[in-house]
């Protein structure tokens, strides 16, 4: 790997580690200048659904403007956000409005970066002169590292909250890492963030040029088999896990008295993240990417199946691993499929659309099985997802789009 590309992942490293920090710092202090329960609730959904919004509309400036400006500024709104936290609870005191509003600036920034980074994988690999398997060595090596930074993150969040409290040392240090970021990203070349100009560049002017820009996304997400496909299975999973989190398993271990572990559910999805992203990285270019999509399907599908009988407290952490290990290696293969398919102008809009849809599903299914849990026991919800994933793994096995993995290109995937 050149430079350029240990310098973007450096950047990349930086801006997960403080997102991590901030999710553990920003509801303690919530909790602490507010005192309310609800207030954490409400802020928690807010700033998730501008997330969204604002995942669909920084598509259409991603395909306009260099992309390593959009993750710097993107990084330097993150970290403003975070460090007029103490301004502003030392000047008039901090309350919902107030955490309303930066949280809504800080959404503007963390998810144009994040989707800003991820179009940028395709001219890294082009720079740094990779051959045949360079792209999913690349986006291993990225999966790995956001994996241990999920393990990371919030660890560090808690020490520093150990260390310094709820105040203003720990809120400088979090924004400090996205600044960092962000001032690295300086040091690679900005030709990593040239967009490549064709017929399908964005519309220019106004209103209407946004609206045609909007819809020239949706449509070739909608009219790719693959890249739709891949979209829907991932939301799927992301859903899944959600629901999981959520509401299923701390009630679980709740009933069996073990509240405790809970938490160590979501850490043995990371842990087998970590190493099952790394054995895509070194494997990479070895097997074929059917393959690992076939292993991964049916991997993650026995995995939710494990949990969702709720046998006991270790076969449900063991299998909260071996979900992480076999879902891993298969999201690689699907955001590689994703980045191949779609034409460089369109990919801003594209994966913009892809990461709203992303935050977007958990909320359609954590109620729903929060419910059935209520009425039908937590067996029948545990199984009920389990039956969910097992059912998109049967129905995505069979389709011809996941077929096509390993002959991809853009104008193929435009013809679905």
């Amino acid at each position: 790997m050149n430079r350029t590309t240990w310098v973007y992942l450096g950047s990349y490293s930086l801006s997960l580690l403080g997102n991590g920090i901030a999710s553990v710092l920003f509801p303690l202090l919530v909790l602490a200048r507010t005192g309310d329960v609800l207030a954490a609730g409400v802020l928690a959904s807010v700033t998730a659904a501008v997330a969204a919004i604002a995942g669909v509309l920084a598509g259409i400036v991603i395909d306009r403007v260099n992309r390593r400006t959009v993750s710097i500024i993107s990084d330097v709104l993150s970290a403003a956000s975070i460090a007029a936290l103490p301004v502003v609870d030392a000047l008039w005191g901090l309350d919902l409005t107030w955490f309303i509003a930066l949280g809504v600036i800080g959404a503007f920034g963390d998810m144009p970066g994040m989707t800003a980074r991820e179009t940028m994988l395709p001219r890294l690999v082009r720079l740094q002169g990779g051959g045949p398997g360079a792209l999913e060595r690349l986006v291993g090596l990225r999966e790995s590292l956001s994996a241990a930074l999920m393990l990371i993150g919030p660890g560090v969040g808690g020490l520093l909250v150990w260390l310094m409290g709820v105040g203003a040392g720990t809120l400088l240090v979090t924004a400090g890492t996205s600044l960092a970021a962000a001032l690295l990203s300086f040091a690679m070349t900005s030709r990593i963030g040239a967009i490549d100009a064709d017929g399908d560049a964005p519309a220019r002017g106004g209103v209407r040029g946004v609206l045609v820009d909007l819809v020239a996304g949706w449509r070739f997400l909608l009219g790719s088999r693959l890249v739709l496909g891949a979209t829907v299975l991932t939301a799927v999973f992301v859903a899944a896990i959600a629901a999981l989190q959520a509401t299923i398993l701390p009630a679980y271990f709740t009933a069996e008295r073990l509240p405790e572990l809970s938490g160590f559910a979501a850490t043995g999805i990371a842990l087998g993240s970590l190493f099952g992203a790394g054995i895509y990285a070194a494997a990479s270019g070895r097997m074929r990417r059917r393959t690992w999509f076939v292993n991964g399907m049916i991997g993650t599908a026995l995995g939710f199946a494990a949990i969702g009988t709720m046998a006991a407290p270790w076969a449900v952490l063991a299998a909260s691993v071996f979900i992480g290990l076999a879902n891993s290696p298969l999201s690689a293969v699907l955001g590689v499929a994703t980045i191949e398919a779609t034409p460089d102008p369109l990919r801003g809009r594209v994966l913009g659309a892809q990461n709203a849809l992303m935050l977007a599903a958990p909320a359609l299914t954590s109620a729903p099985f929060a419910a059935l849990a209520a009425g039908a026991g937590l067996t029948a919800a545990g199984l009920g997802i389990a039956a969910l994933v097992v059912l998109s793994a049967v129905v995505s096995l069979s389709v011809p789009a996941f077929r096509t993995l390993d002959t991809i290109s853009p104008d193929a995937a435009q013809e679905d």
